[in-house]
């Protein structure tokens, strides 16, 4: 693959791949850095990026592994996005409806950093990104079953947590509410 071919194929991938460390890092400069590095090494093998069935999916694959050998190499388990991707906020709404969505999606974001580490990598990529199942088989390595199985128990974890924070959310520093926020 030639330079306009990589400016073509790989960098229009930027944000999807920032978003993606980014959840998994849970730091902005950190997301960023790992998203040039991760350049670097697709750059460097450009050559053999054409016998790739899914440029992307390579792509996404080599920020999942560079992310996740960040970690280790920190020796840190703590990963909380700084940005949650649902729910566009239209700026007609009222104040009040527009707070409390911008609460909900802060809610959710926290929710989805306390999964564990690959339901929370299936959610960014099926929820947040829109990959299909095929894609993610790829990029992590696993089976679509087992890939539906966890994204069914994340997103019930999720919902499940999110109606008991609903329910309990008058009664202050007890249970559930205390210790979300």
């Amino acid at each position: 693959m030639d330079s306009k071919g990589f400016k073509k194929e790989v960098l229009p991938l930027k944000d999807k791949l920032y978003r993606f460390s980014l959840r998994l890092l849970g730091d902005q400069d950190e997301a960023l850095d790992a998203i040039q590095e991760v350049f670097i090494k697709l750059w460097n093998i450009r050559e053999k990026l054409e016998n790739y069935k899914s440029v992307e999916a390579l792509a996404v694959t080599v920020t999942k592994n560079h992310c996740l050998d960040r970690l280790k190499a920190k020796k840190t388990v703590s990963i909380e996005g700084k940005r949650f991707a649902g729910g566009i906020i239209d700026e007609e709404r009222d104040t009040v409806k527009s707070t409390e969505t911008k609460e909900r999606a802060e809610i959710v974001k926290k929710l989805i950093s306390q999964l564990p580490l690959q339901q929370k990598m299936i959610i960014q990529l099926r929820d947040i990104e829109g990959y299909e199942f095929e894609e993610m088989e790829e990029i992590l390595d696993i089976n679509v079953n087992t890939i539906r199985v966890n994204l069914s128990r994340a997103r019930k974890k999720i919902k499940d947590q999110y109606y008991n924070y609903e329910n309990h959310r008058d009664v202050k520093n007890k249970g559930f509410a205390g210790e979300i926020l």
